[in-house]
């Protein structure tokens, strides 16, 4: 019969504990999701700073919506780039020290243009030639680098999570393969909430000056979270934005809205405009969705929720240390707790669950196998009242399961 993998493939899952699910919510409001007709507190969402919810980010969708309409209607080299995206773009070159900027449709779609438009030749004669190349990245990148990257016509190398001694021996082994590299890590891990290492990175680099790779940093999950500024790793003393060739974000977590953008050297953007399929090819985003992330890029700047949530992050870790909760070191928004096994790590969700808590379970393969979690989000909207029924769920679940520290 055509097709009988899917049926096995699902049963397998469920077998394993690993079969995911949507749940639908019906209202999300001041951190209360509702879902099957229950209220939970959320812990779970990528809005660090809750300002999907801002009163001015909501406002700056009214005022793009009167403007532009709901959709851009075409692609960005059609009549989808606005003077949204434009403003947009030079504002993120701005806080970022970059010349030059993009925006795409999603973070998957921005990683993967990357990968493929680095390693794809074009001509006139021809529309797709493979170059040589070899793409060097933290063992724990996002799958949508690592998916890119193994789709890409060049060799991916891995090394060890934030181990720069495995880094360098993986890019002389690069370097020995070809005069294109692309050495990539995340300025904030997405499921272990610690940082990537930039600096460190960086002069990685610069040690191979003769063959100087391109750095390329993922901030999908830094940009309004760390830096001086809260714009990320390039906003930090530690890192000069010069020794980064290419920074990806997104604006779907701290920044609340929807989308993502590369930016980089103003002929790298050029080239990525005029070759990357997923840009070129895709509708582009909707201008008033532009005009609220430029609103939130300010509420960014200006720090009032960036404080806030650096203050809950600091009152979750104090309470997790005094009742002994076994958590990843992070003080990011992303706070881990290894649980080890799929089945028990969604018995241990179930179970914050019936106490209104809404704490997901994590596991293999989006982390690596016997490091399943549930993985903890705190966020700017959170009182202390908030995070102190979080501290008993977890005291009485993990003790329940003998998962305490």
């Amino acid at each position: 019969m055509a097709f009988d993998f899917i049926s096995k493939s699902l049963k397998e899952r469920a077998d394993a504990n690993l079969l995911r699910q949507r749940y639908c919510v019906v209202s999300n409001k001041d951190n209360i999701i509702e879902v099957n007709g229950n209220h939970y507190l959320n812990f779970a969402t990528n809005d660090y700073l809750g300002l999907s919810q801002h009163p001015q980010v909501l406002q700056g969708y009214v005022e793009g919506l009167a403007v532009y309409g709901s959709g851009s209607g075409a692609s960005s080299v059609v009549t989808g780039y606005t003077a949204e995206h434009k403003a947009l773009e030079d504002e993120l070159c701005e806080v970022l020290n970059k010349p030059a900027a993009m925006i795409f449709s999603s973070g998957f779609a921005a990683n993967q243009a990357v990968c493929h438009g680095l390693f794809t030749t074009h001509s006139a004669s021809s529309e797709n030639e493979k170059t040589s190349g070899s793409i060097v990245s933290d063992k724990l990148m996002h799958a949508s680098f690592i998916q890119g990257a193994i789709d890409s016509p060049v060799k991916l190398l891995r090394y060890k999570h934030n181990d720069f001694s495995h880094a360098e021996s993986q890019l002389l082994k690069a370097n020995k393969q070809s005069d294109n590299i692309l050495l990539a890590t995340e300025g904030v891990f997405s499921m272990d909430g610690d940082e990537g290492g930039v600096a460190q990175l960086c002069e990685l680099a610069q040690t191979h000056s003769q063959n100087k790779p391109w750095v390329m940093i993922d901030e999908a999950h830094a940009i309004g979270v760390i830096g001086e500024s809260g714009f990320g790793s390039l906003d930090t003393s530690a890192v000069n934005s010069e020794q980064v060739d290419i920074v990806m974000g997104t604006f779907g977590k701290a920044l609340g809205t929807s989308g993502a953008f590369i930016a980089g050297s103003h002929e790298f953007i050029e080239y990525m405009v005029n070759m990357s399929k997923h840009y070129v090819y895709s509708t582009s985003v909707g201008s008033a969705q532009m005009r609220a992330t430029r609103v939130s890029l300010a509420l960014i700047a200006e720090g009032v929720e960036r404080e806030k949530l650096h203050n809950n992050i600091e009152y979750f870790l104090s309470k997790a240390r005094m009742y002994s909760i076994p958590l990843l070191p992070s003080v990011s928004p992303i706070q881990p707790i290894i649980i080890g096994e799929p089945a028990l790590a969604v018995t241990c969700s179930e179970a914050l669950a019936e106490l209104g808590l809404w704490v997901p379970a994590i596991r293999t393969p989006t982390v690596p196998a016997n490091t399943d979690r549930l993985r903890v989000i705190i966020n700017a909207l959170h009182t202390q009242k908030d995070i102190d029924a979080l501290i008993d769920g977890l005291v009485l679940v993990l003790s329940k399961h003998e998962q305490l520290g």
